[in-house]
């Protein structure tokens, strides 16, 4: 079954990154990440995997009664941003959640996880 693991920081904190260089500290985090992230290509699990721009940079395209607009920016004002996302596509969801505990454990930032409608959806 796949799942969606959404991986979120805080605001500030992307803020801080993006304008300064990584810390050490981060770069440690992400250096463990890497490494968990070769474990789960090799065991098939990872499909896919990506960190996303600043949430500045988006766009977002809602109905209005006017039709349809896209405003620049996010849908809202957030403590927390959608940082980055993975697919992954293991047997149950405690796997998935063993997952996101390994990697929350590495980055220290939460991780949402959402089952992949597909033919093997079960709420």
């Amino acid at each position: 079954m796949k799942y969606l693991l959404l991986g979120y920081t805080p605001a500030d904190a992307w803020d801080a990154a993006t304008a300064d260089a990584p810390t050490e500290e981060a770069l440690a985090a992400f250096a463990v990440y890497q490494e968990f992230e070769k474990e789960l290509i090799a065991s098939g699990e990872l499909v896919s995997t990506e960190g996303l721009g600043h949430p500045a940079v988006s766009t977002t395209v809602r109905p209005t009664p006017e039709g349809v607009v896209a405003t620049d920016g996010p849908f809202a004002e957030l403590k927390e941003v959608l940082a980055s996302f993975a697919v992954i596509d293991v047997a149950d969801r405690e796997r998935a959640t063993e997952i996101a505990a390994r990697i929350v454990r590495a980055l220290g930032e939460p991780i949402e996880i959402r089952p992949v409608m597909g033919e093997d959806f079960a709420p």
